[in-house]
């Protein structure tokens, strides 16, 4: 990456556009992991991601409770996950995850750290930190080994 990490963002915009510059160095086969608690601003910043790879923000919603999104129209297919509601890295496998982390889309995995030994080696890892009411800290801690 060579956005300067950490980073801060003042409110949903800047989440939303760190997102847009990140997805302009992403490739088809990319996994990013989105960690963080509740309102760390993953979504958002997964909004800029899409936006970044052609995608309009608002086709783009956590999929909670269907934990898989499937958005198609950009750059490449978006495959936008949220493990939130995964108790056990074994729930996942029902979904084919294999399929999409190893294809032609790029990956995007909110709540990351419930699936993280699923994670392929090269995921793209960004922490969020919900600092005050609207800033966010974003670190990238790369691609582990």
């Amino acid at each position: 990456m060579k956005i300067l990490f950490p980073a801060h963002t003042s409110g949903a915009a800047e989440t939303r556009r760190l997102g847009r510059t990140v997805a302009k160095q992403l490739r088809a086969g990319d996994v990013v992991g989105l960690y963080g608690n509740l309102g760390a601003g993953k979504t958002v910043f997964a909004q800029g991601l899409c936006e970044g790879l052609g995608l309009a923000a608002e086709q783009v919603t956590s999929p909670t409770f269907s934990i898989l999104h499937e958005y198609e129209g950009g750059t490449w297919p978006v495959y936008h996950f949220d493990a939130y509601r995964i108790e056990k890295p074994d729930e996942f496998f029902d979904l084919g995850y294999e399929e999409y982390f190893f294809g032609n889309g790029v990956c995007i995995i909110e709540w990351a750290e419930r699936i993280e030994p699923l994670l392929p080696p090269k995921t793209l890892r960004f922490r969020m930190k919900h600092e005050t009411e609207n800033e966010r800290s974003i670190h990238f801690d790369g691609i582990a080994p």
